[in-house]
Order: structure tokens, then sequence, then C-alpha cells
């Protein structure tokens, strides 16, 4: 069953004449005649009484078109869903970060909703390692990932450069200096995240190097718990300085830089090289860059 054949029925049936209905369609009488004679063949029933002059139904007709009106309607819904999509009107984005890396969203969200109110923008919370995984099984439109994946079939954008930062509270003894050494820093009790990670790593790798104890007298699962225990001045933490810039802006805690330990992260947008982006993501996507420079 042709959905212009619909079409033309629900058109005859309302201008009540197949001449009108031609008119109307910008077709013959004959195309016209044609095509329901067709959609008459296919269910087997009369649509028209050929008696009548003004177009009447059967009760057959009558039937079929109350249907046709539903899918014609279905057909133009489907059109307008496309069109308001294409001018970001409605639709969603899904995107998978981490703990860190959802930090750098906050200000492409921002942007990105003062501008299309109309988008649903959903973050949800992955493990860096998984997050490739997630966008090539389509779980997510994008992901946001602190290294350069190894998957030739995911393309990853650099948009922003973070580093490693000290942060202390502001009555720390050390608040007031602008950078520490490593050797210095084996009287501190430090605060650290306990999800394993390259840069934990790299940490105790460095302090080793320098024969220095690591002190780590507190482990927690939240980047917000450790920032919160830091402001107490329970002790000090080595943080991705991206997700304690507000607290360092407000004065809440301090930032120092360790002389031996410089250690950046460069922030990637990913997305499946083979996959087609929705209009709404090309779009987060340009914004992200632009935050990023």
């Amino acid at each position: 069953m042709d959905i212009n054949q619909l079409e033309v029925l629900s058109v005859v049936a309302r201008e009540r004449s197949f001449s009108r209905a031609a008119e109307v369609l910008n077709r013959t009488q004959p195309a016209i005649s044609q095509a329901v004679r067709r959609l008459e063949q296919e269910v087997g029933e009369k649509l028209f009484d050929r008696s009548s002059k003004d177009g009447t139904l059967t009760l057959a007709g009558e039937i079929l078109l109350d249907y046709a009106k539903q899918m014609l309607n279905l057909r133009q819904t489907a059109h307008t869903a496309i069109r308001e999509m294409r001018d970001l009107q409605h639709g969603k984005i899904t995107i998978s970060a981490n703990e860190h890396t959802v930090f750098y969203l906050l200000p492409v969200i921002e942007k990105f909703r003062r501008l299309h109110p109309q988008i649903k923008i959903e973050v949800q919370r992955g493990v860096a390692s998984r997050i490739p995984k997630e966008i090539m099984a389509r779980e997510a439109e994008l992901g946001v990932i602190s290294f350069k994946p190894n998957d030739p079939s995911v393309v990853a954008i650099s948009v922003f450069t973070d580093e490693l930062a000290l942060v202390v509270a502001p009555t720390h003894s050390l608040a007031n200096r602008e950078s520490v050494s490593v050797k210095e820093l084996g009287e501190e009790n430090f605060i650290a995240h306990n999800a394993p990670s390259p840069y934990r790593d790299k940490v105790i790798e460095t302090f080793e190097k320098h024969r220095t104890r690591l002190n780590i007298s507190v482990e927690l699962p939240s980047l917000e718990a450790i920032k919160k225990l830091v402001e107490k001045g329970v002790g000090v933490a080595l943080v991705p300085k991206l997700t304690a810039q507000n607290e360092i802006d407000s004065g809440k805690l301090k930032t120092l830089s360790v002389n031996e330990m410089k250690l950046e992260r460069k922030l990637n947008i990913i997305y499946r090289r083979n996959s087609v982006l929705s209009h709404a993501a090309k779009i987060f996507l340009k914004l992200a860059k632009e935050a990023g420079q």
C-alpha cells in the first residue's frame, strides 16, 4: 500500500471530486483514477460509489480513509521532527565522562544550553578506560577522556590541556609559596583518590625516584570529598587543576607547582570514526573546541 495512493484517497474524499483532486495534486484525472483502482485492487474492495457524482466513499473507503489520515499525519510528524532536529529544536546528546573530565564540560554545557535550550544533554559517568568501548558500542555519542585511545576506529580531538596541581588550605604553611620540592612534601599528609590511574603511578614513581616517602593518609572515591578535606586542613592533595579551579578562584584552596613534577593532561573529545554525528553533537563539538582555546 503506497502512501501516495493513500494521499490520493484522502484528497478525492475531501474534494468529493476526482477532477478537483487532480488539480490539487497537480496530476491528470486518469492518473488519479488509476491510483484509486490500484488501491481498490490491493484491498479487494470498492472505495468509491461510482454511481454517485460527488466521490461518495463506500464503507470500506471510510474505514481505509481513517487509517490513511493517521498515516499521512504520521508522515508529516516525521518530516517535522527531522526538520526540528536539523534546526536544533529538539534532540539529545549523550556524553560519557569521568569525575575529572566532566568539569571541562560544564562551561560548554552552559553555553550550549543558552544557545539551544530545546536540546537535552545527558552526561553519563564512565570509567576512563572504558569510555572508548562505550563510544564504539553506541552507548554514547561523544566521550571525554584524558588520553589518546589506541583504537583507530575512534577519532580523538584535543580540546584542553590540564595539569596536576598541589592544593592546600589557605591556612597551610605552604599556602604562600608558588612552588615546592618533592623532598619537602615528604613531611606532608596526602589525601588521594583511590582509583588507579597512570597519573597516580607517575606520582608514586616520582617520589620513589627522589627517595621520598609518599604519605597517603586518606584515600577517597570522590574529588569533591578530597577538596573538602583539604579545605579543612586535614592534608594536601594532587588533583587536576581544572577540578579545583572554582575553589582556587574563590580562595578556598591555594595551588602550588611541584618542581620535579610537571604532569599535563590533554583532554580529548572522542567519537566513532565512521559515525555521522547529529547536528546537535557537531555544534557541541565546535563549542568545546572554542572553550579549549
